[in-house]
């Protein structure tokens, strides 16, 4: 006897991130800088960026480094490259790239605002490059 088929999950995957800021100015500056892309959204109480097809969102609220909460990780084509600019504009960074098998690799960094942004190489997605 067969078991029919479930229903799936009412998540579908990543969707948005939303980064708490203490400085919504200066936040909207790095995160364009640092993503190379300028906000489609942009209101006193939030700021959208639209980055490879998700939503990377700013609140204004105040943000602290050692806050708890999960880590999104954005993918990015080539790990090594992706710190470096990240650290270029400012970022600090809090792991190194590490290879975690199957020739995926992760790096995390910390924004000027306390938030941590997780990078992720994994050859078993398709990249979309623009």
């Amino acid at each position: 006897m067969t078991q029919p088929a479930m229903k799936r999950a009412t998540a579908v995957g990543l969707r948005t991130v939303i980064y708490p800021v203490s400085d919504l100015t200066a936040a909207k500056g790095w995160y364009a800088k640092a993503f190379g892309a300028s906000p489609y959204f942009d209101e006193p109480f939030y700021v959208g960026f639209e980055i490879g097809g998700y939503e990377l969102g700013l609140h204004p609220e105040t943000a602290s480094e050692d806050r708890g909460g999960g880590v999104a990780y954005w993918g990015v084509p080539a790990i090594v490259a992706a710190l470096e600019h990240f650290l270029a504009v400012g970022a600090r960074e809090v792991s190194p790239v590490q290879d975690v098998g199957g020739g995926i690799k992760v790096a995390l960094v910390a924004d000027p605002f306390g938030n941590r942004i997780g990078l992720i190489e994994n050859p078993h997605f398709r990249q979309e490059v623009a």
